[in-house]
């Protein structure tokens, strides 16, 4: 019987080609987002994966795969990051909430999930919130109780962010109690980090007009490492993570003193 949605399910080098142009597309992908996609079991998507890593196509992480160096090398856009691990993100949001109480001055950076959790603050009490996110600081405008603080800077079009040193001067004279960032990457041993340079640098200064810093990561980012270091492991107070993360690198991270908190799909 096929699929409930009258689509056929793809067979051999077909499904394969269809599994790289979707990490093409997205950049990352768990094994289960893809059997849905190519409407397939994950032990049928697990040996596609080995074999086209066999082939050098593609690299295999912790429940799913990316194209060869795509996280450590190129930037996604935040369009194809909303492609990937959206439930896992939801429930990352939703219990990165309850770690902001009423009078908070807290920092949120840009990305998916920050602005995930930007959603669920919007009937929050009284809060200051500082973002260099575009769509961070649209979703709370109409919030009465939530005072807007955006830093100035250079647009970054495609994580929809304000960069740039003008950015990072207007956080170096804020202290606020939290901040809450993403990354490309997150591993014990490095911390946080992504591919660009310029992100690189707002996310350092994002992360010291705290007092404390939580880590918003779907399993995809953990135990992997891009390029350029953004906030080293024993700056970071807090993890938000998803139920697929790699068990090994959470204990490498709590056992470093980041504290863990895995939201359940």
């Amino acid at each position: 019987m096929g699929p409930a949605d009258g689509r056929k399910p793809l067979f051999g080098a077909e499904r394969r080609k269809r599994i790289l142009e979707l990490l093409k597309a997205s950049g990352t992908l768990s094994l289960r987002e893809l059997a849905e996609a190519v409407q397939s079991s994950e032990v049928t998507v697990r040996r596609d994966v080995r074999a086209l890593e066999a082939d050098g196509l593609l690299e295999r992480h912790h429940g799913g795969a990316s194209l060869p160096g795509e996280l450590s090398s190129r930037e996604p856009t935040f369009v194809q990051k909303t492609l990937v691990a959206t439930a896992e993100k939801a429930a990352i949001a939703d219990l990165a909430a309850a770690l902001v109480e009423d009078g908070d001055a807290i920092v949120i950076g840009p990305g998916t999930t920050a602005h995930a959790l930007a959603q669920r603050l919007t009937g929050h009490g009284e809060l200051a919130v500082v973002t260099n996110s575009l769509l961070v600081a649209q979703t709370l405008a109409d919030s009465p109780r939530i005072e807007v603080v955006m830093t100035g800077g250079t647009l970054r079009g495609s994580i929809q962010a304000l960069v740039g040193s003008a950015a990072e001067h207007a956080l170096s004279e804020l202290r606020a109690r939290r901040a809450f960032i993403s990354g490309n990457g997150l591993t014990a041993e490095r911390g946080l980090s992504t591919p660009n340079v310029q992100v690189a640098g707002i996310d350092r200064a994002l992360a010291a007009a705290a007092e404390e810093v939580v880590v918003l990561a779907d399993h995809t980012k953990i135990g992997v490492d891009a390029m350029v270091q953004t906030v080293p492991t024993e700056r970071i107070d807090h993890l938000v993570t998803g139920e697929e993360a790699s068990p090994e690198e959470l204990h490498e991270l709590s056992t470093r003193g980041v504290r863990i908190h895995v939201a359940r799909t």
